[in-house]
């Protein structure tokens, strides 16, 4: 699976082209300025970008109008054919939203529920609707919302038709714009037939279509397997990765690792391949989240170097700070145009060591030097072996282990490092040494 040896780019689209938060119905081509950060997007290394929503939809893009219209404010289907084509033409897939949970009150068929109400041959098409109660909107009936938010109509996964019409507007966009996989928002309230569906119809569309799933909490095998999703968020690590960094105690983010992909028999996800991430649309950016900014390239360095697919959130790469509290729009902005620094640079080396090491790519979890402050594990594979090591501290370290060989080549930097006598890291250093024989 391509995936599996990818480097992944987010794009919250509404944001990153400035579309304004309610749909004005004014069509402009502002999704054409994607183009425009190709050149950037290779040189950091990004072997495929994750859209958020692009459907047209009420406000923020979860509210999905028409599953088969490119957004108004974003442009036309056309539009975003040219985008998908330069894209692929630079060796860059693309990976949609699929909200299929939950519409907008902008969907038509739910419109036509509010107008025809009983005689509406949409009525079975959403959650729960009983005329004889009321919404939050006063639309003299109630209805199912999301988690109680009623702009998003929970829809009805049990219901035939509306299967076949999200399956074939999945079959749309592979189509027309030979898209290349789906991030299914809010997968852990999705029913398990509906995924198994899913992932059954996408395997007959296109070979290795991808299915990455929302997942938070919980066992990720519930819907991460053969006969549903290929990968979910790996939310337990994006916690443990910026926790571990500001209570100084490494040990948090290592077990985590352990419990999920280590050597034991019992552990969760060993050989599968979540999705890493250190920051994304919905929280906090990593800049603004850990308390020392030197930490700023380590935490990358663990992203890309522990089992995973690595994915990174437009505007990070540089740095960029925005905190949960000063709401969504804060965290999904519209820069003129990317920046590029030394921790693009940092991301950019990683991106290259990553994608061409079997081992960082599909090796097994091993923890093999463990303290507050620093952390050495090895990623091993049928024909390579490398040991990521972390100093997280501002004093350089000595760390002594057995390597099982004497020499190494570091992939980030190409340079040489030789274990004898001890291994020394400097303050606030990563490496990725791979195993010389």
């Amino acid at each position: 699976m391509w995936a599996y040896e990818s480097v992944f780019y987010q794009i919250y689209p509404l944001g990153f082209c400035g579309a304004p938060f309610e749909n004005d119905g004014v069509q402009e081509h502002r999704i054409l300025k994607v183009e425009e950060w190709i050149p950037h997007m290779k040189k950091l290394g990004t072997d495929a970008v994750y859209f958020s929503p692009v459907f047209e939809s009420d406000t923020h893009g979860y509210n999905t109008r028409d599953y088969r219209k490119l957004d108004v404010r974003l442009g036309t289907n056309e539009d975003f054919k040219k985008v998908c084509d330069s894209l692929h033409e630079n060796g860059i897939r693309v990976v949609l939203d699929g909200v299929f949970n939950h519409v907008g009150r902008g969907f038509g068929p739910f419109q036509d529920v509010l107008r025809n109400r009983q005689n509406s041959p949409y009525v079975n098409w959403f959650g729960r609707i009983a005329f004889d109660g009321n919404s939050n909107y006063n639309d003299g009936l109630w209805y199912e919302g999301w988690e109680g938010n009623y702009d998003l109509v929970k829809l009805n996964l049990h219901n035939e038709e509306v299967v076949n019409y999200l399956l074939e507007s999945v079959k749309y966009w592979v189509d027309e714009f030979d898209i290349d996989g789906l991030r299914l928002d809010v997968a852990y309230c999705l029913d398990e037939g509906f995924v198994r569906r899913l992932r059954s119809f996408t395997d007959g569309l296109k070979e290795d279509f991808f299915l990455v799933g929302e997942m938070l909490h919980g066992d990720y095998n519930r819907l991460m397997n053969d006969q549903m999703l290929h990968s979910a968020t790996n939310y337990e690590c994006y916690k443990g990765l910026h926790s571990s960094f500001n209570s100084m105690n490494l040990f948090e983010i290592v077990h985590s690792l352990l419990r999920q992909f280590g050597p034991e028999n019992w552990t969760l996800y060993k050989g599968k391949h979540l999705l890493s991430f250190v920051d994304n649309h919905d929280v906090t950016r990593v800049a603004s989240i850990l308390g020392n900014e030197k930490h700023l390239p380590l935490i990358y360095a663990l992203a890309f170097g522990m089992p995973g697919i690595p994915c990174v959130y437009y505007g990070s790469e540089w740095g960029e700070k925005a905190d949960k509290s000063q709401g969504d729009p804060a965290l999904r902005p519209d820069f003129e145009k990317p920046q590029w620094n030394a921790l693009t640079d940092w991301i950019s080396a990683l991106s290259l060591a990553k994608k061409g090491s079997e081992a960082l790519n599909y090796g097994s979890f091993r923890s093999v030097l463990l303290t507050n402050r620093q952390c050495i594990f090895e990623r091993k594979s049928e024909h390579e072996r490398v040991l990521v090591a972390v100093n997280a501290d501002d004093n350089p370290f000595t760390a002594h282990f057995d390597a099982g060989c004497g020499m190494a080549v570091d992939l980030i930097t190409g340079e040489k490092h030789d274990f004898g006598g001890g291994s020394v890291l400097p303050a606030y250093s990563a490496f990725y040494w791979k195993m010389e024989k």
